[in-house]
């Protein structure tokens, strides 16, 4: 017999109906050579910090006392709730897994986690906790989840040693995400008294949205002037729009090369004129698929994958968590017969080969999101479906297209004077083709009627024009932004050259992965760090105060520290460096944080821990400690007002201040004030003065 695991129970109810003729048990299936049972995604994960290190006082407070915590070996337990409790269910799922590998008559053992690094681990986690040794240990390897792909991988199943690499990329990004996330979201909290979710990938998403935020904040626009001509001939509308811009205080030199350009005439020195074929966008991955239903119907990224999730399980569409837009070479028969699919519903397609489509060089674990051959009937969906899926069908349709597009594209130069040249683009679409079937939204833009030779009558003034912020990010835009942190943005062209990208994805460069963006994502949300409406990011006043008191810490979680890690992953991927190498990285990284407030320089700036005792209260004689909000007297219920923001205009009072403060009743000269009115810094000592603080300059 050979047990099949699959991540889930909608896999296993797939792999059991493809195989045929299977008895259901409550939590498995059992028929012929076969034994079907599932995990429900993660069963187990990593033991928290006191498994490792219990609290010296044996209490189950978050301390110091034991951080930064850096494991010997990771242990994983079943999962708990938030109430440190296991599900029974959990219990049960994982002893049925345990029985099943371990029955005398199991001869193999089959991974069916989902085809990716996260599923690969799901289930080797199971299979190493049953511990069943010295039985073959297999693997299925699904694009799709329709019967013909099952069986087809049941007939070509791999040993699992050959994703060996996958997995070890698995448990390294497993580990590291730990080390931050436990060490940095407990060290963090313990230092403000808030909760903070410190992680490698979440913190630099929300920093992201708060640069661009601030940026918008802090913009003032300022005013200038362009030369600008709109006159009519040939039938048209000719607008010219110098290059030159003057600043608003020029007005008089702009007005100065307007008369000049004006006492010329326009020549058209050049027109081209061209018949081209357009082409479509590149098939999906899961980034760009959740651009298009982002833009398009302002769906959130939860929600886009959860629909496409759901399709994929269904078997209408192939595995959704792909950093891919192009297929395999070794695709092009399942291609083939998806097509032969898609025509009988009435679409003109017809196999198309090419690097734009097949391209080994640009695939790591899967090809693009595609349909399948299996076609849902039409009351099949619902509405939210229907979109994605069409969405996908209409992108697939595209590409195939036996229509091609047909456009005309025109171009005139005109020259003013030999002192500037000005170029008019037009393009008109003469046959739909594939814009048919999939969104294409310019508009035909028609060029006057001119002909190279022709004198053009010039009218240039000065226009006042106004500098623009930045713009918020979009889903569409800091999707692009995470995939290429380190690329300047742009309008993406529908079929740019995309080597940089897929380089920087092969690299590690990404911010998170296509598996884990989304999830991130959302976490943010939920934190209340981020908020999304329609289809804009913005920042929260909790994302302000988690980015101001990371700073505040020394605590760099930019893109430039989660990519270094994101590179060491891929090279444990890639067997350059090991899963330890990429851990001892990591604790080097980590143990630079908790060290820096030992170093001198750094007790300028530190603020203590939130219950930290100062000294003594001016006031009334209580203990002065360190709050929430910064230092205040332990009898403030008794009436005591005493109390001292731990950030004075910009500058963080350290414990060294405040203790100082406290003994003598004033500091010594501390820099780093920056005045509200004219935003420039300034130096101070403060002083206590019945009580109060005050600046003494």
């Amino acid at each position: 017999m050979k047990v099949i695991i699959a991540e889930k129970p909608s896999l296993a109810r797939n792999i059991a109906a493809a195989i045929g003729n299977m008895k259901k048990h409550p939590r498995h299936f059992e028929g012929g050579d076969y034994i079907v049972t599932w995990a429900f995604g993660h069963l187990f994960s990593l033991a928290d910090i006191e498994y490792y290190s219990p609290n010296p006082d044996g209490e189950n407070r978050w301390s110091m006392k034991n951080l930064p915590c850096f494991p010997e070996k990771f242990e994983f337990e079943l999962k708990k709730d938030r109430n440190k409790n296991i599900d029974s269910g959990v219990i049960q799922q994982f002893e049925t897994i345990k029985d099943l590998c371990c029955r005398k008559d199991v001869t193999e053992i089959i991974n069916a986690g989902d085809a990716d690094r996260e599923g690969e681990i799901i289930v080797r986690t199971c299979v190493m906790k049953a511990d069943c040794k010295d039985k073959p240990f297999t693997r299925l390897w699904l694009p799709d989840q329709t019967e013909e792909t099952i069986r087809q991988g049941l007939s070509e199943l791999k040993n699992e040693s050959e994703y060996d690499n996958l997995a070890k990329e698995g448990y390294a990004r497993t580990f590291i995400d730990w080390l931050y996330g436990v060490n940095l979201t407990r060290y963090a909290t313990l230092k403000t008294g808030t909760l903070m979710r410190v992680g490698r990938v979440i913190v630099p998403i929300v920093k992201a949205i708060y640069d661009r935020d601030m940026q918008i904040r802090n913009f003032k626009p300022e005013i200038y002037y362009a030369p600008y001509s709109m006159t009519e001939q040939g039938g048209g509308e000719i607008e010219l729009t110098s290059k030159e811009k003057f600043d608003k205080n020029f007005l008089a030199k702009a007005q100065e090369l307007c008369s000049k350009y004006n006492e010329v005439k326009g020549v058209v020195t050049d027109k081209k004129t061209k018949k081209d074929s357009l082409s479509p966008g590149k098939l999906f991955s899961l980034t760009k698929l959740q651009n298009v239903l982002g833009k398009k119907y302002k769906m959130p990224m939860d929600e886009s994958l959860r629909i496409v999730q759901g399709l994929y399980e269904k078997g209408y569409v192939t595995y959704p968590r792909t950093n891919s837009e192009y297929m395999a070479t070794a695709e092009k028969g399942k291609v083939k017969q998806i097509l032969s699919a898609v025509e009988k519903l009435g679409y003109p397609v017809k196999f198309k080969d090419g690097k734009t489509i097949f391209d080994d060089s640009k695939i790591e674990s899967h090809s693009a999101l595609t349909p399948t051959h299996k076609i849902p009937a039409k009351t099949a969906l619902s509405e939210e479906e229907a979109k994605v899926y069409s969405t996908i069908m209409r992108r697939f349709v595209a590409v195939f297209c036996s229509e091609e597009c047909i456009a005309q594209k025109n171009e005139i130069k005109i020259d003013v004077g030999g002192m500037e040249e000005f170029t008019l683009k037009g393009t008109v679409i003469l046959e739909a083709g594939w814009t048919k079937y999939d969104d294409y939204n310019k508009k035909d833009k028609i060029l006057p009627n001119l002909e190279k030779g022709d004198i053009i009558d010039v009218n240039f003034v000065p226009k006042e024009k106004e500098t623009s912020p930045p713009k918020h990010y979009t889903i569409e835009t800091l999707n692009n932004y995470l995939k290429n942190p380190f690329r300047e943005e742009k309008a993406n062209a529908q079929n740019e050259d995309d080597e940089a990208e897929y380089r920087a994805i092969f690299e590690g460069l990404e911010l998170g992965t296509e598996a884990t963006r989304t999830g991130i994502i959302e976490n943010a949300i939920n934190s209340k760090y981020i908020s999304l409406k329609k289809d804009v990011y913005t920042i929260l006043p909790d994302g302000e105060n988690l980015i101001v008191s990371l700073s505040r810490m020394g605590i760099s979680m930019d893109k430039y520290k989660t990519s270094y890690l994101g590179q060491a992953l891929k090279k444990v991927y890639k067997g350059e460096i090991t899963v330890k190498d990429s851990i001892l990285l990591t604790q080097r990284e980590i143990s630079r944080i908790f060290d820096r407030t030992q170093k001198p320089e750094a007790q300028d700036t530190d603020d203590g821990f939130v219950g930290d005792n100062i000294g003594i209260c001016p006031l009334c004689g209580g203990n002065v400690v360190r709050t929430r909000y910064g230092y205040g007297c332990d009898k403030y219920k008794e009436g005591c007002k005493f109390s001292v923001n731990n950030v004075i205009l910009d500058r963080v009072i350290s414990i060294s201040h405040m203790k100082s403060l406290l003994q003598s009743g004033k500091t010594g000269r501390i820099d780093g004030f920056v005045s509200k009115k004219s935003g420039k810094a300034f130096s101070a000592s403060l002083k206590l003065e019945d009580g109060a603080v005050k600046f003494e300059f």
